[in-house]
């Protein structure tokens, strides 16, 4: 008996210690609209300074991940992101970069290297440090990338990836992210709201 009860605390406390933020669902409100983050251009922005009229696309990305950057296999999704911008932009929708790989901080994804990346990449959108990846926590973002299009009240309404370019069984590529922002600018219900991020594990250290 005291077997039993001493395993049922135990397992009591493991799912305390492990429990997951809530999960990020379609149509939920934005977790942590007021959290600051230091973007490359010295500014302290937060979800709610960066937005536009129309709404805010988060993305969660970082300075060495295949998917992101590219490599022999794949052309890596940050070539698009000036593009998506644009696309963003006229749609009254502001991008923000947001980097969470906390335990790549003292490396590769320091605050230094951040800096020469986007400008190395021409970054026309903000790229921000995700301090222990208190954003990443909350969003529950999974990769680099991972997508969030925020709408006007900050909720969600598309999460995801980028497109389907990744699958090598495609008939055709189908660009999800972009069309759901010519959706919100169109006030239309989105087609395809939620699809499997596809890239690198964030690099969380907790």
């Amino acid at each position: 008996m005291k077997t039993l009860a001493f395993s049922c605390a135990l397992f009591a406390l493991l799912a305390f210690t492990f429990k997951k933020d809530k999960e990020f669902n379609i149509g939920d409100k934005a977790p942590l609209t007021e959290y600051k983050m230091k973007s490359t251009e010295g500014k302290e922005l937060s979800l709610n300074s960066a937005k536009e009229k129309n709404g805010l696309l988060v993305i969660f990305s970082c300075n060495t991940c295949p998917f992101v950057v590219g490599s022999d296999n794949f052309p890596g999704w940050e070539k698009q992101y000036n593009d998506l911008h644009k696309i963003a932009r006229d749609a009254g929708i502001q991008v923000i970069l947001v980097n969470s790989n906390e335990a790549k901080r003292d490396g590769d994804d320091s605050f230094e290297n951040m800096q020469k990346h986007a400008k190395d990449l021409g970054y026309t959108m903000p790229y921000v440090v995700d301090k222990d990846s208190e954003l990443a926590n909350a969003f529950g973002a999974k990769t680099t990338p991972h997508v969030y299009l925020l709408d006007a009240g900050l909720n969600l309404v598309y999460k995801g990836s980028i497109d389907n370019s990744w699958d090598n069984n495609r008939k055709e590529t189908i660009p999800y992210l972009a069309t759901a922002i010519k959706e919100v600018k169109d006030a239309k219900t989105i087609t395809t709201n939620t699809t499997d991020p596809r890239g690198c594990s964030i690099k969380r250290t907790k």
